[in-house]
């Protein structure tokens, strides 16, 4: 007996525990009985529905004559006109499938007697000289931008891929005015600016910022003839190009 007792013994928190399970479950079941009398009454207040009625038929609709619809043209106004199939030769095909080379515009070219002004000349008009295409003309586009312009026709054989031949080629078809090359301001540019000139190398830019900076403003040849990095020869080919203001 005293083992049942044991078996049911609930000590003080336990039955705390045990009686509020007791009260949720009861409040469990209260609402769901609510919920079941709301649904009730609801589904009784809601309104019946009722046969569906048709409107009135208008009787005046009935005298009116019908007018019965145009008929519509079903036939296509235009047709699509259909190329005959030309079946393609196997030479054609070939062609196709094996000429990949890139197809330039045709250009006028330059008549024999015509010259062109070589420092004025953007690379459209370039390519009017015979034997200039695309790659020529941007050749020596962008030498003349790196020199400020050409001083010399002959100055043709120095831009890359023309030899003696195309030099030979090319040079009866310009002239120049060196009145449009732009100069190097050589007492305001930076060592890096006169480097990027294609006749003024590492040693010449270094030793023209260091002149100046030691002796203020170069004056002229007078003064870079002085040095041993300058030779008759850079002064030829340099004088066109050097500004001392």
């Amino acid at each position: 007996m005293n083992d049942w007792k044991d078996l049911f013994y609930l000590s003080i928190g336990e039955r705390r525990a045990l009686i509020l399970l007791l009260i949720l479950i009861a409040i469990g079941l209260i609402l769901l009985i609510w919920g079941d009398i709301l649904y009730d009454r609801q589904q009784a207040a809601a309104p019946v529905a009722t046969e569906r009625t048709e409107p009135p038929i208008d009787t005046r609709a009935a005298d009116r004559p019908a007018y019965a619809s145009p008929p519509s043209d079903s036939r296509p106004r235009h047709t699509a006109y259909r190329r005959p199939y030309r079946r393609e030769s196997l030479g054609e095909r070939v062609r196709r499938l094996t000429d990949r080379r890139p197809h330039y515009p045709h250009r006028e070219k330059l008549s024999p007697g015509q010259t062109l002004e070589l420092n004025a000349a953007d690379t459209v008009a370039l390519q009017k000289v015979p034997g200039i295409g695309p790659y020529y003309a941007r050749r020596i586009a962008k030498f003349r931008a790196l020199l400020g312009g050409f001083a010399r026709v002959e100055q043709l054989s120095e831009v890359y891929g023309v030899d003696e031949e195309k030099y030979a080629e090319l040079a009866p078809w310009f002239t120049v005015n060196p009145r449009l090359i732009r100069r190097l301001a050589v007492n305001r540019l930076s060592e890096d600016s006169l480097r990027r000139h294609p006749y003024i190398n590492y040693y010449q830019a270094k030793v023209i910022v260091r002149l100046r900076r030691k002796n203020g403003p170069i004056s002229g040849w007078s003064e870079l003839s002085l040095l041993e990095e300058f030779s008759d020869a850079d002064r030829a080919r340099l004088e066109p190009y050097l500004s001392f203001e």
